[in-house]
């Protein structure tokens, strides 16, 4: 287990070091951060200033090596466009965007889970029919298409809840949070059954199709055969390897969740880390896309580090296989 973990760890460290080179080529290749800064207007004495302040002057080992300490510290220099440091920025927008994909991560496990396993066990019934035409939609549809249509619906035609923006949210410290206001709650509920609605329904379709090949297996007519309830077969055998999986995919989607909540950030205004990339790109703020791609490169590792561990606690073949090596 320890050496499994330490395998892990090296191989984020690569990953993240990778990312950390690609992000800093940022720098090189787009655009000029003393332009950017100064204005075409500046002179040449003023550049060779502002050029030898940023350390832009020193070799290209060197510079990475100081852009690499500096991310370790969460530090990623001042944004072009706002005038601000990047970690201050990303600090303030961090808690939209995570509230958001922990909402939507949520709706998709608590509903997407028990839908499909719904569907698997009643297959061929109205519902469970109704259900997987469903998921079509969820699948097919992008998430903008999915926003727009919720917008219209519950915010234009029956006026229920809000189209845009975050609403009011309660401060806890550092960390803002609309999970504890009224307001806040009717703001979060449209983006966030947008941003789930792929992965509900990519949860819900592979639960079934894993849950129906689990059930035909052999173990499951053995469990049976000793006169185990339905009940016990389904949830205490089928369901715990059918998650296998579905663990990795939940994982790796909860990743996606964040780093591709651009889009529904910008339909609905979302305060968030997305719609601050979007606004960032548009004006080559470099040094803020680089600090996203570096925060969102973690948090998938983390994640997925996180996942290779949650196996050994649901398959037992893995842990005998590891202490068999």
């Amino acid at each position: 287990m320890l050496a499994f973990i330490l395998r892990r760890l090296v191989q984020a460290l690569v990953v993240m070091l990778s990312v950390a080179f690609i992000a800093f080529m940022l720098f090189q290749f787009v655009g000029d951060p003393v332009t950017n800064l100064l204005g075409q207007d500046a002179t040449e004495e003023q550049r060779l200033a502002l050029r030898k302040d940023l350390g832009l002057d020193q070799p290209f080992p060197v510079q990475f090596a100081r852009f690499a300490l500096n991310a370790v510290q969460g530090e990623f220099g001042i944004s072009l466009r706002q005038g601000r440091k990047v970690s201050t920025l990303i600090a303030e927008r961090f808690p939209a965007t995570l509230e958001l994909a922990l909402v939507a991560a949520a709706l998709a496990l608590g509903l997407g889970i028990p839908l499909g396993v719904y569907a698997a066990l009643r297959r061929g019934r109205a519902i469970a029919q109704v259900l997987m035409t469903a998921t079509l939609f969820g699948v097919s549809l992008p998430n903008f298409v999915i926003g727009i249509v919720l917008i219209w619906i519950f915010a234009v035609e029956l006026k229920w809840l809000p189209s845009f923006g975050r609403g009011e949210v309660a401060v806890l410290g550092g960390w803002t949070t609309g999970l504890l206001t009224r307001d806040g709650l009717l703001h979060l509920i449209l983006p966030a059954f947008t941003l789930s609605a792929f992965q509900l329904t990519l949860i819900m379709r592979l639960v079934r199709a894993e849950m129906l090949e689990v059930l035909r297996t052999d173990y499951i007519r053995f469990a049976r055969a000793r006169g185990l309830t339905q009940r016990s077969v389904y949830f205490s055998h089928a369901l715990r390897n059918t998650l296998v999986p579905v663990i990795t995919i939940t994982g790796l989607q909860l990743g996606s969740l964040i780093a591709f909540a651009i889009i529904t950030e910008q339909v609905f205004q979302w305060p968030g880390m997305g719609l601050l990339f979007i606004q960032a790109v548009q004006f080559a703020d470099i040094p803020v896309m680089a600090a996203y791609l570096c925060l969102i490169s973690l948090i998938f590792v983390t994640i997925n580090l996180g996942v290779d561990l949650l196996y050994f606690a649901v398959d037992p073949r893995l842990r005998i296989d590891g202490k068999s090596h």
